[in-house]
């Protein structure tokens, strides 16, 4: 493994980072229950990953994704507190605050907060794909309580790289 192309060559570096602070609120409300922050997205990253921190309020039911896979980008979960579900698609793990997943492209996956306390977690996508749309949909769904057919939720997550796993 070496280090990839150069895509900076001036010869002196610049003023570029950006600052998000801990006290900037959810930038998308799911519900009452999930708050999204987009941390950095794929169009603030130039494409190169996308990372967003995921606030999740006890569900009585769990909720979150049913097991699925990306054809296009990764997708890593670090947890950072309380206890979330995370699928390996092999098995369903508690996780708790440090313990990190990582999931390839076609690699079978899903969460849930089933825990009954709140729970916190960074989702980091590589490449960076424009996953805040796919995230305004699920808030759109919710807010209006809208049930999709199988056929129109099929077709959603297909837009947005995601597929149904077939267990």
């Amino acid at each position: 493994m070496s280090y990839p192309s150069a895509r900076y060559l001036d010869e002196i570096g610049q003023v570029s980072a950006t600052l998000r602070t801990a006290d900037a609120g959810p930038d998308l409300l799911i519900g009452e229950r999930t708050q999204v922050h987009h941390l950095a997205t794929g169009a603030s990253t130039d494409g190169q990953f996308g990372l967003y921190r995921w606030d999740m309020a006890p569900r009585p039911k769990g909720g979150g994704p049913s097991g699925h896979f990306h054809r296009t980008m990764s997708e890593s979960f670090y947890v950072l507190d309380g206890t979330v579900s995370l699928y390996n698609g092999d098995t369903w793990v508690d996780a708790t605050a440090g313990d990190f997943l990582y999931v390839p492209p076609g690699g079978i996956h899903a969460f849930s907060n089933n825990s009954g306390a709140a729970a916190s977690m960074l989702i980091l996508f590589a490449p960076g794909a424009p996953r805040e749309a796919y995230f305004e949909a699920l808030a759109e769904l919710v807010a209006s309580g809208r049930e999709l057919s199988q056929e129109e939720q099929l077709e959603l997550w297909a837009r947005h790289d995601q597929y149904p796993a077939k267990i």
